[in-house]
């Protein structure tokens, strides 16, 4: 009788090991998705940020004449997914500009803010 128990014990004993064990593998693992899930989000960022500016300068800054509307909401857009205050002001900033000398300030302050973001 007295092995029983003592086999009992020991099996307990290797299944509370077991689960602790598991538990520390799967906090471990949740840890590193989190870690890698940030990392992924971050280069999601950072591809939307390249797509726009090549958007923008390849239908802004080369752009012969004026800038057509489909391609203004397209640009607005993007702006949008991008998800940053900071970027969407400058933009809003460069769209309202009053002249060709603020629109230029405005064009380098939201170039400025695009190459941050990238980093």
């Amino acid at each position: 009788m007295n092995i029983k128990k003592f086999l009992g014990a020991i099996a307990v004993i290797f299944l509370v090991a077991a689960v602790v064990i598991g538990g520390l593998g799967y906090y471990s693992l949740n840890k590193d998705y989190k870690g890698l899930q940030a990392y992924a989000n971050s280069q999601r960022t950072q591809i939307q940020t390249v797509e726009f500016l090549k958007l923008f300068v390849k239908r802004v800054l080369k752009a012969q004449g004026e800038v057509d509307f489909e391609t203004r909401l397209k640009l607005e857009n993007a702006v949008r997914d991008l998800g940053d205050a900071n970027v969407l002001a400058k933009w809003q900033a460069f769209v309202n500009s009053a002249n060709e000398v603020d629109a230029q300030k405005n064009v380098k302050d939201l170039l400025e803010v695009l190459v941050d973001k990238i980093k």
